[in-house]
C-alpha cells in the first residue's frame, strides 16, 4: 500500500512543482518587498532577541551574535514547516471534493515552499558569518548531510502532523504552544555547557539541540559534527517518514468525508 501510494505521488512530481512555484509566486505578490520580505521579516525577528538577550540581559557567551542567528535561522525553517504543515491536509478539504490528489501531496508542496524561502535565510547568514571572520573549512563539506538530516526530520514531524490534525483540528494550538516552549529547550540561545550535566543526558534527547550545535561546529568552530548523533537522527527521519506517509495513505478515503 505504501509503494503505491509513494508511486502515485510521484507521478504528481510536475504538480507539486509547480504549486510550490505558484505559492512562492503568489506570496511575494501580496506584499511591497516581494521575496525581500523573506528576508526582513526573520531579520527584524532575530534583531528582537538580539537586543534583549545580548543588549539587555548582557549574556557573555562568546561571539553571541552569530551564535544565535546560527539557532535562530536553523529554527525558523523547522518551525514554519510545523506550524504551516500542521494544516496542509485540513486546509485542503474543498480541493478534495472536487478533485482526487494524493493527500501527501499537500504536506509536501508546503514543505517545499518554506524550504525554498529557507534558502535565501541561510545564505544571508553565511554571508554575515564570513563578513563577520568566520572561514570556510573542510568541514563544510559536512554541511549537505546537516541540511539534509534537518530536512528529513523536519518532513517527519510535518507529515506526522498534517495525518493527525484532520481528525484533532484544536491540536494546530497545541502544536503551537509547544513549538514556544521547546523553542527555549533547543540550544538556541545558550550552549550545553550551560546545562547542568546531571540534565545534559535529557537536554540532548530534542534532536533540534544537536542539528543547531552541528551547524555551529560547521560555520562557526570548524570542526566536523558528530556522524553518530546525525545518523540516529536521519534514520529515525526516514522511519518517521515511512511511518506518516502510510498513515496518510491508510486515510485517504477518509479525510473528504472527516472534513465535510
Amino acid at each position: 500500500m505504501f509503494n503505491h501510494h509513494f508511486t502515485n505521488v510521484s507521478r504528481y512530481t510536475e504538480l507539486i512543482l509547480y504549486k510550490t512555484y505558484a505559492d512562492l509566486k503568489a506570496e511575494t505578490e501580496r506584499t511591497y518587498l516581494g521575496f525581500l520580505w523573506w528576508i526582513f521579516e526573520p531579520i527584524m525577528y532575530m534583531s528582537v532577541f538580539y537586543i534583549f538577550f545580548d543588549v539587555l540581559l548582557q549574556i557573555k557567551t562568546e561571539n553571541y551574535v552569530p551564535f544565535l542567528l546560527v539557532g535562530l535561522t536553523v529554527w525558523q525553517w523547522f518551525k514554519s514547516c510545523l506550524s504551516h504543515g500542521a494544516e496542509t491536509i485540513l486546509a485542503s478539504h474543498h480541493l478534495m471534493q472536487q478533485v482526487h490528489l494524493p493527500k501527501a501531496i499537500f504536506p509536501i508542496i508546503l514543505i517545499l515552499t518554506d524550504s525554498t524561502k529557507f534558502v535565501f535565510l541561510f545564505i544571508l547568514l553565511l554571508v554575515f558569518l564570513w563578513f563577520y571572520g568566520y572561514g570556510v573549512g573542510l568541514p563544510y563539506l559536512a554541511l549537505p548531510a546537516v541540511l539534509l538530516v534537518q530536512f528529513l526530520f523536519t518532513a517527519s514531524l510535518t507529515f506526522l502532523l498534517a495525518a493527525i490534525v484532520p481528525f484533532l483540528p484544536d491540536l494546530r494550538f497545541v502544536v503551537e504552544n509547544l513549538l514556544m516552549a521547546v523553542f527555549f529547550m533547543s540550544g538556541i540561545f545558550m550552549s550545553a555547557d550551560a546545562i547542568p550535566e546531571v540534565y545534559r543526558s535529557y537536554y540532548y534527547l530534542n534532536p533540534i539541540v544537536s542539528i543547531i550545535e552541528s551547524y555551529r561546529d560547521i560555520l562557526m568552530y570548524n570542526t566536523w559534527p558528530s556522524g553518530l548523533a546525525l545518523l540516529i537522527i536521519g534514520t529515525l527521519s526516514l522511519i518517521g517518514i515511512w511511518l506518516a506517509v502510510r498513515l496518510i495513505a491508510r486515510f485517504e478515503y477518509v479525510y473528504p468525508k472527516v472534513m465535510q
